[in-house]
């Protein structure tokens, strides 16, 4: 039997899925709801004092990343700048060449852009687009050498995420980069373009888009304290992007739509406070969560680390484990009646368990990926919260390991679902 805590805890470790709005953020953001609500396209008081909120927003934001105010197009969330960054690339510069470079453990927010590029008809009739996809190591890093091999005179786009949300690795974008600006030199050309999405690593990496050599960057609000539904594309200057969004000609004709003052003034501060902090926040959380590792490895047999060691190769507050024997949706639904959230590596539906698409790029088999749980560390944990946690999680685990198939010599999963 399960032990039952006598008072539930409410314990969050799922800051890589979303993060609560900081009480500093919340406060710059609330007089723009009700007070200033000016559009920032209108020409009367109001109007203007929102359209300079905004060109204030830009430049905070501007000088963190060493751009201008100009290179920065708000939107409505890492989702939808990754798609601006793929689908405008490809659409402006289809002419140039077919052929785009990622790698296998990107977002979904990209690779499904990518994989709707690859079909016939863009528009209808004409020859879609080759995605080359370049595999990563068992800890999902990618070898900036078979990057920059794999361009070839009709590559338009390498789009390579930052840090990877389900495993915390840190991909060498500064490497890759340069890889690019070589061959770009080499071939007289400006192609190919580089676009990184960094939304996992905006709170703890630097961002200066000069050191990374990126044209084309991804953040958002919800992973950085800020409010959900709006984020920002860096866009260097000279690079043509085409909108997927047609309207009213706002964000310099790139993305219509009234912007989201409220929004932007939230996502301005907390990436603000983001930089400022990561460098204190990192060396934190990354304590918790070695301390967390050495925990469940001094408690619990039969487990894995997915992803590269702790250190400076992974983000600091992931930290991403495979339970051998345990589906890892009980896992989390059993966590969850002891008031503990945190996330899965494989998607249950009633047909079938999908595992993660990250952690079988490693090469992970089948039953590795279906039994891992991501813990992803945040600013009001502490040790008490993991404490908590290992209280319950090794008998939690043994519990199930008991009712397991494995264990109960059958090959179905049907309890679990």
């Amino acid at each position: 039997m399960l032990p039952k805590p006598k008072k539930v805890q409410e314990v969050y470790l799922d800051h890589a899925a979303t993060t609560y709005v900081s009480l500093e953020v919340f406060k710059v953001m609330k007089p723009y709801f009700t007070e200033h609500y000016g559009n920032p396209s209108s020409l009367y008081r109001l109007g203007r004092q929102a359209n300079q909120t905004l060109l204030e927003s830009r430049k905070i934001i501007a000088g963190l990343i060493h751009a201008q105010p100009g290179n920065i197009i708000f939107t409505g969330g890492g989702t939808e700048s990754d798609n601006l960054a793929i689908y405008g690339i490809a659409r402006a510069h289809e002419q140039k060449g077919k052929h785009i470079i990622s790698i296998g453990i990107e977002h979904h927010a990209v690779l499904h852009p990518l994989e709707d590029l690859k079909k016939a008809g863009l528009p209808a009739g004409r020859q879609g687009f080759e995605i080359t996809y370049i595999k990563v190591d068992k800890n999902g890093l990618v070898n900036p050498a078979e990057v920059a091999k794999a361009i070839r005179p009709d590559t338009v786009l390498i789009t390579i995420m930052y840090a990877n949300n389900e495993i915390g690795v840190v991909e060498p974008i500064a490497e890759i980069g340069r890889e690019i600006l070589k061959y770009r030199k080499t071939h007289n050309t400006t192609y190919p373009y580089f676009h990184t999405d960094a939304c996992q690593a905006a709170g703890y990496l630097d961002l200066d888009v000069e050191k990374l050599h990126v044209d084309l960057m991804t953040v958002n609000g919800s992973k950085i304290y800020g409010p959900k539904g709006v984020g920002f594309l860096y866009l260097r200057n000279g690079v043509k992007i085409k909108p997927i969004i047609l309207g009213g000609g706002q964000e310099r004709n790139l993305r219509s739509g009234t912007e989201n003052v409220a929004g932007i003034v939230g996502l301005a501060k907390a990436f603000e406070l983001a930089q400022k902090n990561r460098v204190k926040e990192s060396d934190r959380v990354q304590k918790l969560a070695q301390y967390l590792w050495q925990q469940i490895e001094a408690k619990i047999p039969k487990i894995k680390l997915n992803g590269p060691e702790i250190g400076e190769g992974r983000l600091p507050n992931n930290l991403n484990v495979t339970f051998m024997d345990v589906e890892g949706e009980a896992l989390l639904l059993y966590l969850d009646e002891y008031g503990i959230m945190c996330s899965t590596g494989s998607a249950c539906t009633s047909e079938s368990l999908e595992p993660s698409h990250v952690l079988r790029a490693l090469g992970l088999p089948y039953e590795y990926a279906h039994g891992s749980l991501r813990f992803s560390l945040g600013k009001v944990n502490t040790k008490a919260d993991l404490d908590y946690l290992m209280k319950y999680l090794p008998e939690i685990i043994k519990v199930l390991r008991e009712m397991s198939p494995v264990n109960l010599g059958t090959k179905k999963h049907a309890q679990y679902k």
